[in-house]
C-alpha cells in the first residue's frame, strides 16, 4: 500500500484479506476498514478469526493469528465503483508478485469484483475458487461495507465463517 496504508503482511500468512481498494478515510487515518459503518472487524471476531473484537487501530494484531490485509489496486476512492478496469490490469502483476513473495495459503478476496478483474472471470460464485492463485488458494466472501445491503451481518460472518473453519481446522 501506500505510505499511508500499509499493508499488513507477513510470509506465509493462513489468510491474506484483499480489499478493492483503500476507503478514502482508510487512507486519511493509516487504518484499513476504518469507520463505523464498515462491518470488517466485527465479522472477522464474530466468526472466529481474531479472540475479541479488534479495532482499525489494532489492524496489526491480525498476523497474531495468521491474517493479514492488502488491496488488489492501491488508490484510495470514495468508493470501487470509481476504478477503472485499466486500474486493475496495471495492478494485477504487484499483485501476483505480493501473492508470489508473501505465499498465504489463502487469498480471500472481500466482494467478486477484483477476483473478476483479476481472472477475467465473470460468473463466480461465493467461496473456496477452483484454480489455484500464484499458489494460494482464492476464495471469495461478501464485501463488508456498510454499503452492501445484500448481506446482512448475520450473513457475512456466516461466510466468513466458512472459510475460518476451512482454513484453521
Amino acid at each position: 500500500m501506500s505510505a499511508a496504508l500499509p499493508d499488513i503482511i507477513a510470509p506465509g500468512l493462513t489468510v491474506l484479506f484483499c480489499g478493492i481498494n483503500p476507503g478514502l478515510l482508510a487512507a486519511e487515518t493509516g487504518h484499513h476498514f476504518a469507520g463505523h459503518s464498515n462491518r470488517f472487524w466485527q465479522v472477522l471476531h464474530r466468526s472466529g478469526f481474531t479472540p475479541t473484537l479488534f479495532a482499525a487501530e489494532e489492524g496489526r494484531r491480525l498476523l497474531e493469528v495468521g491474517c493479514g490485509i492488502t488491496a488488489v489496486v492501491r488508490r484510495p476512492t470514495a468508493g470501487a465503483d470509481e476504478l477503472g478496469r485499466e486500474e486493475f490490469a496495471s495492478a494485477a502483476g504487484p499483485f501476483n508478485a505480493t501473492l508470489r513473495k508473501y505465499k498465504p495459503h489463502y487469498i480471500a478476496f472481500l466482494g467478486k469484483a477484483a477476483y473478476s478483474a483479476l481472472t477475467a472471470q465473470r460468473d463466480i460464485a461465493w467461496g473456496r475458487q477452483a484454480v489455484m492463485m500464484q499458489g494460494c488458494v482464492p476464495w471469495v466472501l461478501p464485501n463488508p461495507s456498510g454499503r452492501n445491503l445484500s448481506f446482512s451481518a448475520d450473513a457475512l460472518v456466516a461466510a466468513y465463517a466458512s472459510l475460518q473453519q476451512a482454513a484453521f481446522t
